[in-house]
């Protein structure tokens, strides 16, 4: 699969400065949910700023730190802090853990994300596994590539499973993604609603298509940081976001390493 030519040369400043040349799984760590990084063991990092064709990540609960450890005793490369497309930077960019993943050869990627509800029945703080998704523009430009299929349901079937083995209840739905970076309207959030959606959030699509093309298992988290517009009468805030991670950041740590284990 064609990969941009800059993608080699970051594995290669990377393996230079001490990461491994393979791991077994790579997480994508969203809004506020950075702290999983202080669950690695014999964890190794290096700023993103540092790194040659990296991005610097501009929205606060992104730290901006690429990790590299052991979880559940298995190599793991973590990325506390993503690209999304609101900040100026092509589909192609956004999607740079992927194409690392890909040639660090991990058997896994996990791409955790904050939403806002839209589902009446879900609460803040919810944990909720993405089986399905939902582009709210006609593409996501990224490679050139013959068509393909995605299907999240086996794998959200999986996830469901190892969550309530770790007694985490959880729930599972459909991810609405938005370009961003400006909150939705009340009028959006009725008509996702309408349209099946359970979340709603600007990341996670992109990469989880590229995951698809390029035949890695992708596994899809996203935490409740916040009823949608419309949903609750209150004013949507960004601090709402870190505020909810704090709350959940043991069971998100718990599931994340189990899924790591067992997935």
């Amino acid at each position: 699969m064609e990969l941009p030519n800059y993608v080699s040369e970051i594995k290669n400043f990377l393996v230079e400065s001490g990461f491994p040349s393979s791991v077994d799984s790579v997480v994508i760590l969203g809004s506020g949910l950075g702290d999983f990084s202080d669950t690695i063991e014999n964890s190794f990092s290096i700023d993103y700023i540092q790194i040659p064709h990296f991005p610097a990540p501009s929205v606060q609960g992104h730290s901006g730190k690429l990790f590299y450890g052991k979880v559940a005793g298995k190599d793991v490369i973590a990325f506390s802090g993503r690209f999304h497309h609101y900040e100026g930077y092509s589909f192609s960019k956004t999607v740079l853990p992927v194409h690392l993943a890909n040639l660090f050869s991990a058997k896994k990627i996990i791409i955790s994300n904050a939403a806002g509800a839209i589902n009446t029945n879900f609460k803040v703080g919810d944990l909720m596994v993405i089986d399905d998704v939902f582009r709210f523009f006609h593409s996501v430009p990224i490679l050139p590539s013959n068509s393909f299929r995605y299907n999240l349901y086996p794998v959200a079937d999986r996830m469901r499973k190892i969550a309530a083995e770790s007694g985490l209840d959880i729930q599972r739905g459909t991810y609405m993604y938005v370009k961003g970076p400006n909150y939705e309207s009340k009028a959006e959030i009725r008509a996702f609603r309408i349209l099946g959606a359970d979340v709603v959030g600007m990341s996670t699509v992109p990469e989880l298509i590229e995951s698809s093309r390029l035949g890695l298992k992708a596994a899809a988290i996203s935490l409740v940081t916040n009823m949608a517009a419309g949903v609750s009468k209150g004013k949507l805030d960004h601090s709402e976001v870190k505020e909810a991670a704090e709350k959940r950041k043991e069971d998100f740590a718990i599931l994340v390493s189990s899924i790591i284990e067992k997935l």
